[in-house]
């Protein structure tokens, strides 16, 4: 579920807008020079600021990879917010373990409760398109809590309801909030955490992956008893992150927001490494999300026991989010390590199609992809964050409105392909969308060169990334 973001270590980011004016004056040659030695007072202005987005106020020292304090040395707002993240994330897997309950419960077929997944990130992948502009005028803070609110929402009626059309529908409800809190998070946690861009990267994922983890665990021990449980257990934890954002969490500078367009997102998407990196993650996500959720079909487990398949799944994620994949990056290019690690999983799909029909082989693949898609969804953050010159907020939104269309497509495909062919039949589809997702970085190499340059411009691509960070982040 990278399901990441919005790119997890993914992180070196555009021109601030308090220094727009600049490119238009400056050459190529000093522009270079002074990214360098970025003066002492643009430094001051943005470096907590949400909306502040200096390539190099948090630019890695290394070209492929990201040093830096530690993680867990950070403000109280930064753990405000990752907590609420964690909270949020584990709307991503919550269902996974009641999917079986819900379709006997409200006599739905499997393909209607893969719905529940489509619904959601159909949602949050078209209202992503539109959070920059939102936050760019209200401000990250009010942004988040009105994302946080909306789950809270639309958690409890998904609970409350009575047919599986009703979930599905207040499921894209919750997805809105979902697509106003994540995108606005990233962006939050990025520009007020402690130790660069790769360090809060490294946080945002590890509160995915213990997300993703905690609840299909979550589901699990309360569809035991209801599947109407964790809808309201989500509900009143949502309410609590809303309470610790409230508090913690200052108000930002009206004066360090830059108001970008409502096209700002979809014309981000011309820039050709975001559009490379979307559709990587587009292909990705389509692997992500039939492992996520059309396996709990063929195992054919209690609702307990799939919430602790997918608990060590999504701490597999966890744990190479923050722990392997910083290693990788450090010792070989971004675009090496992600080809590497999206080829591994498509050996484990292949494994897990060969596997269906056995739980316990079917459990090992499901584990060993959880720790692929960790390696898989941080060093694609990484790479989206340091691949342009555009703002945070408005790169994630361009990369994550594609990438959730994926994971939407996935769940009622697999259940498709599955009755027309065979169960194992889905697996292997989704093996060959994470090679066509590999075959994207193979081949966009060069287009990709910043990212394995840790986020610096080549020489040949800094005029006109210059031009499309104007015209794409400005009014």
């Amino acid at each position: 579920m990278s399901l990441r973001p919005s790119e997890k270590g993914s992180l070196t980011t555009p021109a601030s807008p308090s220094t727009k004016a600049a490119p238009a004056t400056t050459s190529t040659s000093a522009k270079r020079t002074n990214s360098t030695a970025p003066t002492p007072n643009a430094h001051s202005a943005n470096e907590h600021s949400p909306n502040a987005h200096s390539p190099n106020s948090h630019s890695p020292n290394a070209p492929h990879g990201g040093g830096g304090a530690s993680i867990l040395h950070q403000p109280k707002a930064v753990w405000a917010v990752a907590f609420a993240s964690v909270i949020a994330f584990m709307g991503i897997g919550l269902v996974d373990p009641i999917l079986p309950a819900i379709a006997e419960s409200l006599k739905a077929t499997p393909t209607q409760t893969s719905l529940l997944f489509t619904s959601y990130l159909v949602v949050t992948g078209l209202a992503m398109l539109i959070t920059s502009f939102i936050s760019s005028r209200i401000g990250a803070k009010k942004t988040l809590l009105i994302g946080l609110a909306l789950i809270v929402v639309f958690a409890a009626l998904a609970g409350a309801s009575g047919s599986v059309e009703a979930v599905i529908g207040f499921r894209g409800g919750w997805g809105l909030g979902n697509a106003l809190f994540i995108s606005t998070a990233l962006a939050t946690i990025v520009g007020a955490a402690s130790g660069g861009a790769s360090s809060a990267i490294v946080l945002y994922e590890a509160a995915l992956g213990l997300g993703i983890a905690i609840g299909p665990l979550l589901g699990g021990l309360l569809g035991s008893i209801s599947w109407r449980g964790p809808f309201f257990g989500t509900a009143v934890l949502m309410a609590i992150g809303f309470v610790a954002i409230a508090v913690l969490l200052k108000k930002d500078n009206k004066a360090d927001r830059s108001p970008t367009r409502l096209s700002a997102p979809i014309r981000a998407l011309g820039v050709p490494s975001i559009r490379l990196l979307a559709f990587t993650a587009l292909f990705y996500n389509m692997g992500f999300f039939t492992l996520l959720a059309y396996t709990p079909f063929p195992l054919g487990l209690s609702a307990i026991g799939l919430g602790l398949v997918f608990f060590g799944w999504g701490l597999g994620v966890a744990i190479t989010s923050v722990f392997v994949a910083p290693i990788l990056t450090r010792r070989m290019k971004r675009t090496t390590a992600l080809t590497g690690a999206l080829v591994l999983l498509a050996l484990d799909l292949v494994a897990g199609g060969l596997l269906i029909a056995s739980t316990t082989g079917l459990i090992v693949t499901i584990v060993v992809g959880g720790l692929l898609l960790g390696v898989v969804n941080t060093v694609l953050t990484e790479s989206v964050m340091m691949a342009s010159d555009l703002p945070r907020t408005v790169a994630s939104s361009a990369y994550s409105s594609v990438r959730f269309l994926g994971g939407a497509i996935a769940p009622p495909a697999a259940a498709a392909l599955a009755v027309a062919i065979s169960p194992g039949f889905p697996m292997y589809a989704a093996a060959g969308s994470v090679v066509v997702a590999a075959l994207f970085v193979v081949f966009g190499r060069k287009t990709l060169a910043r990212v394995d340059n840790g986020g610096e411009e080549t020489e040949m691509e800094s005029e006109l990334d210059e031009a499309q960070a104007l015209s794409v982040g400005e009014e």
